[in-house]
């Protein structure tokens, strides 16, 4: 009350606003992150083959060019609710390269094209055989065609037109349903039929017209940077082997399942491999293709891309290979690694050299011969293999081969180990029985600093093979069989890999001939020697 008759002071008190907890405050900041990550994946998606978004914009544009044709008031006069067609055509047909959608293009147009006059004669004569008959043949009529087309887009040589069958199925399907309950087939199969006809011209157009995506280009592309990933890991797995002396040396198990995530050129490599069906959908699509750009004449070789990159895949599933041992758990010596490192070097480096100059030839599309090259790649080949006959002796350990030649370092120091650790339990046998020893004690230690010295230089090893031996104290009768075993699994594993490096020289061979042929067949400019 304020004093007034009949009037009343009501306080409302102000409105105060909470605090946002914490738990509020951490869920805004991992919505702001998350945006602010999948902002980033978008920009690095985008960023990878700026081709995305144009391909994207060019299907934009496309539907809306066919939907003006419902949103004008006369075009939807004349074709009327049918040229909905159109825009599902263009949704259908429109492909990430010119050629892939000229393929679509063709299987969509024959298709149809089929579909209507099939569907015309059908009703036409479903429409003789009166009103109870009808419906009956319709139906029959759609069993044939879904079994037959199923069967046919099963064929082995028909499958590239697996979407022509599936285009048949479906066009025939509702043209001959709506035409029965409109009573007018003759008429919607061919309002259909321009409609599509809409809608392929101005995906075909937009595609060709607007910043074109050739598949042939991209196959051209593809195949120049994987002669380049395989060159790369080459000469990274080479470097590596010979560089490593053993001071960050993972166990087996975490090698192979670790994805390798220092290494990028094993990763190119490693998508060289799974490029098989990229090369052979690039290939089928870029054969719909007219001339354009560098390739200007009709029924351009693109299967001969197809051979050559199955060949250079054979000289990948080397790299791979090489790449294995250089995982691998038992490794050679660094020692004996480095005596042929000037070898292996020259192999890897003139097989490298020549596999990217295969790559710059088919990216300038010219011809040269590679004679030289191949010389040189064969000369280093040939010094790597007599290197490793002259000195054979260090990749064996045979306890029973008592020739000339010269045991292992590491035979020759476990056999010192073991004769002194002998003498010592002599001596040791003869205080026990009194007697005076020949000559003076050797400290007790000795045997375990003699396997502390090899088992750090010989880091390779199986490291619970020393610490056995050394938590048993002493050799059993079968010790240096087992070493020795080791000794010899240890140094193959570099015979392993001079191999491997020969065979994949051995393999440049059918690369060069399958670029040769490739640049024969494409009509490659030919260079001045």
């Amino acid at each position: 009350m304020n004093g007034k008759k009949g009037s009343i002071q009501i306080d409302i008190p102000p409105v105060t606003r909470a605090k946002p907890s914490e738990t509020t405050k951490k869920h805004d900041e991992k919505v702001s992150i998350s945006c602010k990550n999948c902002v980033l994946n978008v920009w690095e998606f985008c960023k990878e083959d700026s081709n995305r978004v144009i391909f994207s914009l060019k299907v934009g544009l496309a539907v809306l060019l066919v939907s003006l044709l419902i949103l004008c008031q006369t075009p939807y006069r004349v074709f009327g609710a049918n040229i909905i067609w159109s825009i599902l055509t263009v949704a259908i047909m429109f492909e990430y390269t010119v050629g892939a959608t000229f393929n679509r293009g063709f299987n969509r147009a024959i298709g149809s094209l089929l579909a209507g006059v099939i569907a015309v004669a059908v009703a036409e004569l479903a429409l003789r055989t009166g009103r109870v008959a009808e419906p009956i043949i319709i139906g029959f009529s759609i069993f044939v065609v879904g079994a037959v087309t199923s069967f046919m887009k099963l064929w082995p040589s028909l499958v590239p037109y697996e979407y022509g069958f599936r285009v048949i199925l479906f066009t025939y399907c509702l043209i001959i349903v709506s035409g029965y309950r409109m009573g007018n087939p003759i008429r919607t199969a061919m309002d259909r039929l321009y409609s599509i006809a809409i809608g392929g011209i101005v995906a075909v157009v937009v595609n060709v017209l607007v910043f074109p995506i050739w598949a042939g280009e991209q196959l051209h592309k593809e195949l120049v940077s994987s002669f380049g990933s395989v060159a790369d890991a080459l000469e990274e797995c080479v470097r590596k082997y010979l560089e490593d002396d053993g001071s960050d040396h993972p166990e087996l198990t975490k090698t192979v399942m670790d994805d390798f995530p220092d290494e990028p050129a094993y990763k190119k490599c490693r998508s060289t491999l799974n490029s098989s069906a990229k090369l052979e959908s690039l290939a089928n699509s870029a054969k719909w293709e007219p001339p354009h750009g560098r390739f200007q004449h009709f029924f351009y070789p693109w299967s001969e891309y197809v051979k050559v990159g199955a060949v250079l895949r054979y000289c990948a599933y080397e790299v791979m290979a090489i790449h294995g041992v250089l995982h691998s758990e038992i490794q050679a010596p660094y020692n004996l690694r480095v005596a042929f490192q000037k070898e292996i070097k020259d192999a890897a480096k003139e097989a490298a050299e020549l596999v990217r100059s295969l790559g710059k030839d088919i990216c300038n599309m010219r011809r040269s011969l590679k004679t030289l090259l191949l010389k040189r790649v064969h000369s280093s080949t040939e010094r790597l293999q007599r290197a490793v006959d002259m000195h054979s002796y260090l990749l064996t350990s045979d306890p029973t081969d008592t020739s000339s030649k010269p045991q292992s370092t590491l035979s020759h120091a476990l056999s010192s180990a073991f004769s002194n650790l002998s003498n010592h339990m002599a001596e040791l046998d003869n205080k026990l029985l009194g007697q005076t020893p020949d000559r003076p004690s050797q400290p007790l230690d000795s045997y375990h600093e003699t396997m502390r010295k090899q088992s750090r230089r010989l880091y390779s090893w199986p490291s619970r093979e020393v610490d056995a031996f050394e938590e048993e104290g002493g050799f059993s009768s079968d010790c240096i069989p087992r070493m020795r075993a080791l000794e010899t699994t240890a140094t193959l594993s570099l015979a392993t890999f001079t191999s491997l490096l020969i065979e994949f020289v051995a393999r440049l061979d059918h690369l060069v001939e399958a670029v040769d042929q490739l640049s024969k067949m494409a009509k490659f400019k030919q260079e001045a020697l």
